[in-house]
């Protein structure tokens, strides 16, 4: 329990003072309740040997005196708890977005969407909602028994020490029911990571679930999930019931006990009626903040599996530890004796090229061959296992990730764009761009008319991925976005191979718009797209199997030569000179 809590205090972060001044105004909440003894004790005291005014104002001037201080510590503590839970979580939420992005690719294909998605939202949520609150129960309500019990024992020994003996068997059954829920808790957080992965595959999917009619099938496995989610969560409410019963029957039983004591002590004559009355009103008081603790540790376990959860994160090596700043003077690309391998596959083996600067470089070569592991590797998406690769003399490990990707500017095969509007999505290349520097791009993307012809413009809020867009479109505004970000270095990967002959020649347009004077790596199946590359470079099994323009490898026997053919059959058409 200890650790736990502790851990809630370092998840806190800068919100750590709010969550310390909750302890405290919990703490003093306690002490102004125990004013409402000392009320008591004067009207038991009146009654028996006769009021005064005196005694009725003082009894009245402590039990406001109680009230107010109740009401302010209350106020203070509650918002506090709602202040710190929202703001430490805010502040870990940006942290881990910052910390992703200088993870390694590997990561994400080692761990599934619904993981990382469920960390950041029900995860995080939980901790949100609850650490702080059962933090400050759990302390208000341990310190109050504590506070009051030393009290008692001024007032009489005997009863304090039953008090105690009360706290001491709560915290014994407490401690169990943490031991049993450390067990079942990861467990149940697991599946909720499951549940929350199954709900996102069976939507990013739906489309083809529609399109195969296989309606039941998928259904399966998401009900699957809930039913495990659901046995997980009722497991760990089977195993709190029993010793949260036991907690509330150990605390009705000392206080029975407590009563029980001081009617004997007092008939015995070793007690005065005026302590065995406040004994006997106390023992209904004294373990109400204890109650409410234990109602709350039950979520101990689920935010301890929580927080690891989330501070897994942390525990990723990120790819940025040790870079530098660097502005280099020129842009050409080096690969020298660059070995890759990804989950013990080897991908690339003993790789040896050489972009210069402001030239085209066209890879082409067979499915799965590593062309696109090559550009990913230049902007460091992945590290290489042995070798290096250089830009501007510099090994892309010597630069910090932000100053590498700042002179990069990659166009994909498949575009994401965000649910905003088409302006924000452009600007995504340069945040700090005008309106007028985000028109202008879109103008050499070749996208300023179709977005003019929108109802909102470029106020147009476009669907998540872009889904109101043409795959063209989507290009276009790519583009835009690289155009308006004006990196030295473009990679296109693939970027007109979905892309109809209507769209073509507009994006063929705005390519080169965006590869005037840059150094250029393209990733390409079409021939036209590559004849005119100042170098082609063929990769197969993960080498280079040829180099050189297209008019020296047409000449050559080899993939080249056969993978013109081959399109020149398929789609019956001749290179011109």
């Amino acid at each position: 329990m200890i650790q736990t809590l502790k851990k809630i205090f370092d998840f806190s972060g800068s919100m750590r003072d709010t969550l310390k001044r909750c302890v405290l105004f919990g703490v003093l909440h306690s002490i102004f309740d125990m004013f409402q003894m000392g009320a008591l004790a004067l009207v038991f005291t009146g009654i028996i040997n006769g009021l005064s005014q005196t005694t009725v104002w003082a009894a009245l001037g402590m039990m406001i005196f109680s009230i107010l201080g109740r009401i302010l510590c209350s106020y203070a503590s509650d918002f506090g708890q709602v202040k710190t839970g929202y703001f430490m979580c805010a502040e870990k939420r940006i942290h881990v977005g910052d910390r992703i992005k200088y993870m390694p690719m590997g990561y994400f294909n080692d761990h599934s969407l619904g993981a990382l998605t469920s960390t950041v939202t029900t995860t995080m949520g939980e901790i949100e909602n609850n650490a702080s609150s059962v933090l400050s129960e759990l302390l208000n309500g341990f310190l109050y028994t504590f506070i009051l019990s030393i009290v008692l024992l001024f007032v009489d020994w005997r009863i304090g020490l039953l008090v105690l003996l009360g706290a001491v068997l709560f915290l014994w059954c407490n401690a169990q029911m943490q031991k049993k829920s450390k067990e079942i808790s990861p467990l149940r957080q697991q599946a909720q990571e499951n549940l929350v992965g199954a709900v996102l595959e069976y939507i990013q999917g739906l489309l083809v679930v529609k399109a195969y009619n296989l309606d039941s099938q998928s259904n399966q496995k998401i009900k699957s999930t809930i039913r495990d989610s659901k046995e997980k969560n009722l497991n760990l409410e089977h195993v709190f019931l029993p010793y949260g019963i036991l907690q509330s029957v150990i605390l009705r039983m000392m206080s029975i006990v407590v009563i029980l004591s001081s009617i004997y002590f007092y008939l015995s004559g070793t007690m005065t009626l005026v302590v065995c009355l406040l004994m006997i009103v106390a023992s209904f008081l004294i373990y109400n903040q204890l109650e409410k603790a234990g109602e709350k540790s039950f979520a101990l376990q689920i935010l301890d599996s929580s927080m690891d959860n989330v501070n897994e994160i942390d525990e990723v090596p990120v790819m940025d530890s040790e870079g530098k700043e660097l502005h280099p003077e020129y842009f050409d690309i080096e690969f020298y004796h660059v070995d890759f391998s990804f989950a013990q596959r080897k991908i690339l083996s003993d790789i040896n090229l050489f972009i210069p600067e402001k030239s085209t470089t066209a890879i082409v070569g067979p499915s799965g061959s590593g062309k696109s592991t090559l550009c990913s590797l230049i902007a460091r998406f992945w590290d290489v296992d042995t070798g290096s690769i250089r830009i501007g003399g510099y090994d892309v490990r010597e630069y910090k990730l932000d100053s590498l990707l700042s002179n990069i500017s990659i166009v994909f095969q498949n575009v994401y764009l965000f649910a905003d509007t088409i302006e924000n999505n452009i600007k995504f290349g340069n945040p700090d761009a005008t309106r007028e520097e985000v028109i202008a791009a879109a103008k050499k993307a070749c996208c300023h008319d179709f977005i003019s012809a929108l109802p909102n413009g470029y106020h147009t809020v476009i669907g998540e991925n872009g889904a109101t867009l043409s795959g063209g479109e989507k290009q276009r505004i790519s583009i835009a976005r690289a155009i308006l970000k004006d990196a030295p270095i473009i990679i296109l990967d693939e970027a007109t191979s979905s892309v109809d002959p209507e769209n073509e020649s507009q994006l063929q347009k705005a390519i080169e718009e965006l590869t005037k004077d840059k150094t250029i790596l393209m990733i390409a199946h079409r021939l036209k797209t590559v004849r005119h590359a100042d170098q082609i470079i063929v990769v197969a099994d993960g080498g280079i199997a040829q180099r050189g323009t297209h008019e020296e490898l047409i000449q050559q026997p080899g993939i080249y030569s056969d993978f013109v053919g081959v399109r020149k059959k398929a789609i019956g058409w001749k290179l011109h000179e």
